[in-house]
């Protein structure tokens, strides 16, 4: 039979036996719960998060086997929240989630977002409106949101506090055809650019096809950094690296970045790395067709 108590009884001593019945009641919203999604899910229900808001309208495909918690032969065709919802209720049954099948949407961001302490971005890489209407409407609701990107072998961790500079504001996407948008998100998350010198086939990354290499091992570093953060904001420990500021940890370089972006992509050094990503990226592109 299961005891909550028992359940989560070695993570004390990293906290309080009363943060634990605080994090047991707190509820943190999660939209996507494929590449990092499902590692965070699974990640917080073992820290003892007792109630979760989750978003997610695809299956599980072959194409996730490399990185994804949830992705198998036992779950292949099978949607992401289904598989994920049971996996995450394994470990702990009284769970209260919120299920929204169809994904995230202006229609139901608002159901999405109430009662939420904490919102988890995991949404797909290229869904741009959606994660711009997500950060927004936490803005303005006063919820921490925080993303945590997959990049080589390693992470890149942005806090979006209350009060702080918004993700807009930050990452300047709006108004920008999607290609530019994936650009600045990609130089906006990661401007210390610790992956980039062990990318061994720069033709992998196609932001024009939607397409980019992937490891399952940012996914978990993802899920570790993201779940410490979480804990701080959650228990209000404070000291949570917020934007402008940023953190970067590759594990194959074995480095760890705090990154600063005052003014966001807006900021001059930033401009001329966007300017060189865009010709690197014009090459790329001039040599597929080529071929």
């Amino acid at each position: 039979m299961f005891d909550y108590d028992q359940a989560f009884i070695r993570n004390l001593g990293w906290v309080s036996a009363a943060e634990q019945q605080r994090l047991r009641h707190c509820r943190v919203a999660i939209a996507g719960l494929g590449g990092v999604g499902g590692s965070h899910l699974l990640t917080l229900a073992r820290l003892g998060v007792g109630r979760f808001s989750l978003a997610e309208f695809d299956s599980f495909d072959i194409a996730n086997f490399n990185r994804q918690a949830g992705a198998g032969m036992s779950s292949l065709g099978c949607p992401k929240l289904a598989v994920m919802e049971s996996m995450a209720r394994d470990i702990q049954p009284e769970l209260e989630i919120r299920r929204f099948d169809q994904g995230i949407s202006i229609d139901n961001l608002e159901d999405f977002l109430d009662g939420v302490d904490l919102y988890v971005d995991s949404l797909d890489f290229f869904a741009f409106d959606a994660r711009r209407a997500v950060f927004a409407a936490c803005a303005q609701k006063g919820i921490a949101a925080i993303t945590a990107a997959p990049l080589g072998m390693g992470v890149a961790f942005l806090a979006f506090m209350p009060g702080g500079p918004s993700f807009d504001d930050y990452f300047q996407l709006q108004g920008q055809p999607e290609l530019e948008q994936g650009l600045r998100f990609l130089l906006g998350l990661a401007p210390a650019r610790l992956h980039r010198r062990y990318l061994v086939d720069p033709t992998r990354v196609r932001l024009d096809l939607r397409q980019g290499p992937s490891t399952a091992m940012a996914c978990m570093l993802c899920a570790g950094v993201a779940g410490t953060q979480a804990l701080k904001i959650l228990l209000e420990r404070g000291g949570v690296p917020a934007v402008p500021w940023g953190l970067h940890f590759d594990a194959y370089e074995g480095k760890l970045a705090r990154t600063w972006l005052p003014q966001g992509n807006r900021n001059p050094i930033q401009r001329i790395r966007l300017a060189l990503a865009r010709r690197m990226l014009a090459r790329t592109l001039g040599q597929e067709a080529e071929s």
